[in-house]
């Protein structure tokens, strides 16, 4: 009986997908009565700016009169292809896989979004490269503006596809507890959600002096924690408090992507503060994990939170300690034990 009224409650809710909606809007009110919070209504507004009357999306077809998507359809349409996913496979036996899908789902945005945001990059080169050698030619004029609006064009599907990322990640995370990190590479340009900015990305910005967005300001507090590690809530409590005395704190962790790191990640997510995650560099072998440290340490960060691991970890907290860093010391055994409650509880 509990089998066919949970089949019968997943049909009325198919039913409910497949119904005509005049909008994405009205559509999205009739799911469940979820509607998109104002916060997230607001950041739509703010990506979905047409800054031109006419658009152009390559230099060589002429400019036309296209209008951004409506924010409010596009953010309903996100919010139901991700929610829908998780809803049509949960209780079955397909549940497991939903979260595999929506990662997917999520990753094509960014995705997408890099290359716009690549289109883009080569947009502002040439752009940058024609206003330093100034022609007074009618055609260099031409150029320039075409090139110009191309450049605005891209930068504005860049931000709203980066807006649509950003959303689909908050939709991964609510339903499964853990933060959209990307396979490799950063993901910047977060209003929905915490910035993920990778290690390398993030030393070749303060190299050359790049755009904030890749290159963090703040003070740093460092994180290491083993790869095996459950209690979630003494770690989000001690981040807290660090949070409320430093709230332009940067956290930069050691890359993991399970156990205590994986726990850091889903509190700087939650909580909207940007994370740096310096990853190994392969290529030294066994040493890499030690030189990693090394490059942490060398941005003199204010505090930091060591959970136990193995040796790695032990190295992190010595040469922390050594540089006179204020530590926050955990322990396996300092770990309430695990129960229903604590295993369920989504970060």
């Amino acid at each position: 009986m509990r089998f066919l009224t949970e089949k019968k409650v997943r049909f009325q809710h198919m039913e409910a997908i497949m119904t005509k909606y005049g909008n994405f809007s009205d559509m999205g009110a009739a799911m469940n009565g979820r509607r998109i919070d104002d916060d997230t209504r607001q950041t739509y507004d703010g990506a979905f700016i047409e800054a031109h009357e006419l658009a152009k999306l390559n230099i060589v077809d002429t400019a036309e009169k296209l209008d951004m998507p409506d924010p409010d359809q596009a953010a309903a349409a996100v919010d139901l292809m991700l929610r829908t996913m998780f809803d049509v496979f949960r209780d079955t036996r397909m549940e497991e896989f939903a979260a595999d899908l929506a990662w997917g789902f999520v990753n094509s945005f960014h995705m997408v979004g890099k290359r716009i945001e690549g289109r883009a990059d080569d947009a502002a080169k040439k752009l940058k490269d024609m206003v330093n050698e100034y022609d007074p030619s009618e055609i260099y004029a031409v150029e320039l503006e075409d090139t110009q609006l191309l450049c605005q064009t891209l930068d504005g599907c860049s931000e709203a596809m980066a807006c649509m990322r950003d959303h689909a990640g908050e939709v991964f995370r609510s339903e499964t507890g853990r933060p959209f990190n990307t396979v490799r590479g950063s993901r910047v340009s977060s209003k929905l959600t915490a910035s993920v900015i990778d290690g390398k990305d993030f030393l070749a910005a303060r190299a050359a002096k790049r755009r904030e967005e890749h290159n963090p300001t703040g003070p740093v507090v460092a994180f290491s924690g083993g790869q095996v590690w459950h209690d979630h809530e003494q770690l989000f409590d001690r981040l807290d408090q660090i949070k409320r005395r430093i709230p332009a704190m940067v956290l930069m962790t050691t890359g993991m992507n399970k156990g205590a790191d994986a726990v850091a990640a889903a509190w700087a997510s939650s909580r909207g503060t940007k994370l740096v995650r310096m990853d190994l560099e392969r290529r030294f072998g066994h040493k890499a994990a030690f030189l990693r440290n090394d490059r942490i340490a060398s941005f003199r960060p204010v505090e930091a939170i060591v959970c136990e691991g193995s040796g790695v970890q032990s190295d992190f907290a010595r040469k922390l300690r050594n540089a006179g860093v204020p530590l926050h010391v955990f322990r396996l055994a300092d770990q309430r034990p695990m129960t229903p409650t604590t295993t369920s509880r989504r970060a």
